[in-house]
């Protein structure tokens, strides 16, 4: 695993990204056990935060409109949710402007290095192009899950993960693995295959909640 990370270091970039996606789960399925409920503590969101600086810039190194958009659309999210928590003003200054810049230079960096001939694919290609809609899908599952809970936490003045959240992240999961086949990418099959597991434990504690 080591040597295929040095050989091919833009996938150390995703796996990394996905350790702090991983590790965000971990935190609030632990929390969410110990409580008996499912929980949105602060960790999460800054966890999530770390992981998808890295792979937005793992999505611009690949030449993945289909993971730049997607981290795009949920890296607002994330500094909102901190905000619901009064984490984000606790923040030193100069991480809150980084964290506002970064998304800015890797979008300017991704359409000036991205290959021209991978875009007329995308519309030329209709086997590309449906598997990239697949990834497509998948990716806006797992990022309107977001927007849902956004709604959902602004709605109640607080931060929380409802029983939708979840259920959106499974289906997503099961497109980003199709798309993670077609796209030969281990981090997209490994981070979302194993992912699934605990997306679905918190379905079943919000079930037994509901009780």
């Amino acid at each position: 695993m080591i040597n295929f990370i040095v050989n091919h270091w833009v996938f150390g970039v995703g796996f990394l990204a996905q350790a702090f996606f991983g590790l965000r789960i971990l935190v609030q399925w632990r929390l969410a056990e110990k409580q008996g409920k499912t929980v949105s503590p602060v960790e999460f969101w800054v966890l999530s935060l770390m992981g998808s600086t890295l792979f937005l810039w793992y999505g611009v190194l690949r030449h993945d409109v289909v993971i730049v958009l997607g981290q795009l659309i949920g890296y607002a999210i994330y500094v909102r949710n901190l905000q619901l928590k009064n984490m984000w003003t606790k923040l030193h200054r100069l991480i809150r402007s980084f964290v506002i810049l970064m998304p800015v230079i890797a979008t300017g960096v991704g359409l000036y290095n991205f290959p021209s001939s991978t875009l007329i694919e995308l519309v030329t290609n209709r086997h590309w192009s449906y598997l990239t809609l697949i990834g497509m899908v998948g990716q806006l599952l797992l990022n309107f899950r977001f927007v849902y809970q956004l709604y959902c936490s602004e709605k109640r003045k607080e931060s929380v993960l409802p029983m939708v959240f979840w259920k959106l992240s499974i289906a997503g999961s099961l497109l980003s693995i199709v798309y993670a086949l077609y796209r030969e990418d281990p981090v997209l099959l490994l981070a979302q295959g194993l992912a699934i597991i605990p997306y679905s434990r918190n379905v079943i504690l919000l079930k037994k909640s509901d009780d």
